[in-house]
């Protein structure tokens, strides 16, 4: 695939963050690998640890759609990490842009909020619920491609 000559350069390490890294940050990291490969080192990470272990079931099944196995995803915290040296970190709620700054002070790192939509907050069918991954999925999938053109 060629790449776009008046892209801007692809950030070396990107960090996606969220609340509890189960939903939309492990979402947008595994978008991102599908569409960029190795080509980014990319990772997510929450500001708090769920009591739940691993990503969740209905972000499993929509990112399945898209051959994409999310199962051996565990949630981190920042804490967690074992490097903080990214180039972009990518908030996802209010919360985590908070923790984002804090992290990046006195650092050569972009900051961007992308305010994401909590799917988990949506009641109803089954089918009602993926709908409403999906179309989360969909809007971080769209706005990687917009933010990293190749």
């Amino acid at each position: 695939m060629a790449t776009d000559p008046l892209a801007p350069p692809l950030p070396g390490a990107v960090l996606f963050a969220c609340n509890f890294n189960r939903v939309r940050s492990p979402m947008a990291e595994a978008l991102m690998k599908r569409a960029l490969g190795d080509r980014v080192y990319v990772d997510s990470c929450g500001l708090k640890r769920d009591a739940a272990d691993g990503v969740d079931p209905f972000v499993e099944a929509v990112m399945s759609e898209l051959s994409v196995d999310l199962a051996d995803h565990r949630p981190k915290t920042f804490d967690d990490l074992e490097d903080a040296s990214f180039d972009l970190v990518v908030s996802l709620t209010p919360e985590s842009q908070h923790r984002a700054v804090e992290m990046t002070r006195g650092r050569a790192a972009e900051i961007e909020y992308w305010p994401t939509f909590d799917p988990t907050l949506v009641d109803g069918s089954r089918e009602a619920r993926l709908a409403a991954y999906r179309e989360v999925r969909d809007a971080l999938a769209a706005h990687i491609a917009q933010r990293f053109p190749r």
